[in-house]
């Protein structure tokens, strides 16, 4: 049985493949979206060796899947999307509230960002 919920810390570490078995790397960090009480993206290390050269991403909490059995992360997203995708260094980090560069990433792998999808009164958007 699949469970509902995982702490960060269960996650955090967890090698990440695409659905045609690359290895991506491995889940960083998680960043959590106070204001919506849902996790915003997963930091995605990738490349390096023994930590060094590693290079971080930004992937949006909808694109991946956590498979419990395996203790990893799925996602459907080829190796040359991910070196193209806008990176940062493990010692220079974007700023994590900055929503439009949290924005320019989700619309990167074709997302809409989940907070520009909030109806206001009389039912426009945001």
């Amino acid at each position: 049985m699949r469970p509902q919920a995982l702490s960060a810390s269960t996650i955090t570490g967890d090698n990440v493949r695409n659905m045609e078995g690359d290895d991506l790397g491995h889940i960083e960090e998680l960043v959590i979206d106070l204001d919506n009480g849902r996790v915003n993206y997963a930091v995605l290390s990738s490349g390096g060796f023994l930590g060094m050269g590693n290079k971080l991403f930004a992937i949006p909490w909808d694109m991946l899947t956590v498979d419990t059995d395996n203790k990893e992360v799925v996602i459907d997203l080829s190796k040359e999307t991910l070196e193209n995708a806008p990176g940062f260094d493990k010692d220079d980090w974007p700023d994590i509230h900055d929503r439009s560069w949290v924005g320019d990433v989700y619309r990167y792998y074709g997302r809409d960002p989940y907070w520009e999808d909030v109806p206001m009164a009389g039912g426009d958007r945001l």
